[in-house]
């Protein structure tokens, strides 16, 4: 699944290209997603001018002056600017059409969604979400306050979009290694100094993710069409067995909320 940093490289993709422009048309070719897509998309956003491209979360927010288009990339979603005359292949579903461009979601899988949210109100799939770990809310003492009396597995909190968003099971992964804290270590066990390491170590590696453009593991692409190669760098993500590149223990395994959890013991 797309996390943050694939979704926040989609979107610096597309709000310098699509900004400012006006909607032409919205071509619906299988609108049965995760939620069913508007029937009426093409008349509610004929003419309208995008206003600003925006990411809460894994959700891309597409603003116009009635209302936003919510996004949600799924699990193999991707969103990409192609000619407007381009051919459909199979799984292209979607298109927001912009005079001799559009933006054309591509979905195998139908994880994704499209929904119409009218006005200024946050759409209630928005409602609750935690703190954004590259906003300015999130650091050590952020993490230290919340976490206190908590016995949840460090990894199952930084997953929990309610506490804090976008992390995912990746860079969770990612992050913990780079801390030096087991996964499964309570959350409320960590001090401030732990507390302030993984939060600068989860900063870190988003960032890094962002500059090589994501993870591109079997679906993702940017809006150019350009895969990611952060998944060059793992540590210990889906390298169970592999030296640690650090010490070279083997990496190893387990499952922790039903997914895969990859640490160096």
């Amino acid at each position: 699944m797309p996390e943050l940093p694939e979704v926040e490289t989609t979107r610096r993709g597309i709000a310098p290209e699509l900004t400012g422009l006006a909607v032409t048309g919205a071509i619906i070719r299988n609108g049965r997603l995760r939620h069913p897509v508007p029937d009426d998309l093409d008349a509610t956003l004929a003419g309208q001018r995008l206003v600003a491209v925006e990411r809460r979360a894994k959700y891309l927010l597409f603003r116009f002056a009635t209302g936003s288009l919510l996004v949600h990339l799924g699990m193999s979603g991707s969103l990409r600017i192609v000619p407007a005359a381009t051919a459909p292949e199979k799984h292209d579903h979607l298109d927001i059409v912009f005079g001799p461009r559009a933006l054309r979601l591509r979905d195998p899988r139908r994880f994704g969604l499209v929904l119409w949210q009218a006005g200024d109100a946050p759409h209630p799939l928005l409602a609750g979400l935690g703190v954004e770990p590259l906003g300015e809310t999130f650091d050590g003492r952020w993490l230290h306050k919340v976490s206190r009396g908590r016995r949840t597995p460090v990894k199952l909190f930084l997953m929990d979009a309610a506490h804090v968003v976008g992390i995912g099971n990746i860079y969770a992964s990612e992050s913990l290694f780079r801390a030096g804290i087991d996964p499964v270590t309570p959350i409320g066990e960590l001090g401030p100094r732990r507390c302030a390491r993984l939060a600068a170590c989860i900063r870190d590696t988003l960032n890094d993710a962002l500059a090589a453009g994501g993870s591109t593991l079997r679906d993702f692409v940017s809006s150019n069409g350009t895969p990611g190669y952060f998944q060059q760098q793992y540590f210990v993500y889906g390298r169970e067995g592999e030296p640690c590149r650090k010490c070279t223990t083997p990496i190893r395994k387990r499952i922790m909320g039903q997914r895969a959890s990859f640490y160096c013991p």
